[in-house]
């Protein structure tokens, strides 16, 4: 699944050609992705201004000017793909799977394709009623923002006994976090991820909120990891999996120690990457 900067590429590059464009046609091309789609999303849609695009965790909000919000997921496999005014990228498109088709009046398209139909849209009349959407209104706080901070992880975490590699990625917690950056950024922390969550220090605590944002960042400069599905607005694959020090490499060496080599352990069902060596 697409992970919170391959989220953020997504929006950045959607910016450029739907924030202060206006929605001309909006092609629904079938009822439901995971959940069934608006009825009204078209009409609710068509002939309003995109005023600006943000991100909550792993969705894209675009309000609109009488105050609407559009509300995107990418689910596993989903994409935004951007045509320009003028431009035939037909050889990107996968028409099979493209789902829904937006036009800009100045022609720019943007087509969302999804092969396993994992993703999903909603549009909200109202933004005043966003934060008590059910896709939202659980999610705890922005791991990019300044308040991701060391008190923000002491606090979050006290007297908890889940292993710190589960907390991290509770939604509830901390917003966006998935399976690759949580390893990354523990890794670059040298923190266990089998340590109880509420066994950190404020010093542990304050050198892996740093380290959960800056791999983030990195990430999204990278254009985000390109595995199975994810590609970016304009088709280019994202390079930040060239800068993975843990995640995928079990079995090679680790850089800390010599050595030492990167082990792989099913953790709550997911793969996770790590040093027993450094990360204590």
């Amino acid at each position: 699944m697409p992970e919170l900067p391959e989220v953020e590429t997504t929006r950045r590059g959607l910016a450029k050609v739907l924030e202060g464009a206006e929605v001309a046609r909006v092609e629904v091309r079938r009822r439901d992705l995971r959940w069934p789609l608006p009825a009204d999303l078209a009409q609710g849609l068509e002939g309003k201004r995109i005023e600006r695009l943000t991100r909550r965790a792993k969705y894209i909000l675009a309000h609109l000017d009488d105050g609407g919000v559009w509300l995107i997921h990418l689910g596993m496999s989903g994409r935004l793909i951007v045509e320009p005014a003028g431009q035939n990228a037909a050889s990107r498109r996968d028409e099979k799977h493209v789902h829904i088709v937006v036009t800009t009046g100045a022609g720019d398209t943007v087509l969302y394709q999804d092969a396993r139909r994992f993703g999903s849209m909603d549009w909200i009349a109202d933004e005043a009623a966003l934060t008590a959407h059910p896709r939202l209104k659980t999610l705890g706080i922005e791991p990019l923002s300044q308040a991701l901070d060391g008190p923000a992880l002491l606090r979050l975490f006290a007297g908890k006994r889940a292993p710190l590699k589960a907390a991290l990625l509770d939604q509830r917690l901390i917003a966006g976090l998935g399976n690759i950056y949580v390893c990354e950024a523990l890794y670059r922390a040298h923190i266990s991820p089998f340590r109880e969550a509420g066994s950190l220090t404020a010093a542990e605590a304050s050198l892996l909120a740093r380290e959960v944002r800056a791999t983030l960042a990195e990430a999204v400069a990278a254009g985000g990891s390109s595995l199975r599905d994810y590609v970016q607005t304009d088709g280019e694959l994202g390079y930040f999996q060239h800068a993975w020090r843990v995640y995928g490499r079990a079995g090679e060496p680790c850089s800390c120690r010599k050595g030492a080599v990167v082990a792989r352990h099913v953790q709550a069902g997911r793969s996770t990457f790590y040093c027993p060596s450094c990360q204590v």
